[in-house]
């Protein structure tokens, strides 16, 4: 059985700025998005987009994703909290993304792009699905750095890269690192 790391979440501290490592994991989505779509604009001429609606649309998706993902933790799992503590919803340093928020909210901003436009959402998602895993994959990299989503408990017999996540467990149980799963499955196969 393997023992997760621990990582400090704090990438670089620069006296009371810190960055950490879930923000650059964001960072280098929205690189590998930029990336991925230069290349898609010269394999797909056909589908009508141009570098600079690739900007436009890394724009909107940057904040569907954001404000998406953090309304998204705010309503779907402490709404109370934060109904006695509106100002805190914008106390984005203290942590608290959703990945469903993060998702309505980028099919919002994808809607309102194309409306915009004058593309459907059809055509701007068709244009954008294949740009989207890496990203995906960033962001899973981002929770097992966290510690984040550990699955569940597994057979170290059987299962070698079970992990034991001394932060959820106390007791030595091992656990499937399914955030790597998810790394792989979304972010490399997908």
């Amino acid at each position: 059985m393997l023992t997760y790391p621990q990582f400090d979440p704090v990438a670089i501290s620069l006296g009371p700025l810190a960055i950490r490592w879930y923000g650059l994991t964001y960072v280098l989505a929205f690189v590998l998005f930029m990336v991925l779509g230069r290349l898609h604009l010269k394999r797909r001429p056909d589908m009508g987009f141009s570098k600079e609606t690739l900007d436009d649309l890394l724009f909107y998706g940057m904040l569907g994703v954001v404000l998406g993902g953090r309304l998204g933790f705010v309503l779907f799992y402490k709404p109370a909290y934060y109904l006695s503590h509106p100002l805190e919803i914008f106390y984005v340093w203290q942590g608290g993304m959703s990945f469903h928020g993060g998702f309505l909210g980028v099919l919002v901003a994808m809607l309102w792009y194309g409306h915009k436009t004058g593309r459907t959402f059809w055509q701007v998602t068709d244009f954008i699905a294949p740009l989207v895993p890496t990203g995906l994959g960033a962001g899973r990299l981002g929770n097992f750095i966290n510690g984040e989503l550990p699955g569940r408990i597994a057979d170290p017999a059987t299962w070698p890269w079970a992990m034991w996540f001394p932060h959820v467990d106390t007791t030595r149980v091992a656990r499937h690192p399914s955030s790597l799963y998810q790394l792989f499955a979304e972010g490399i196969v997908l």
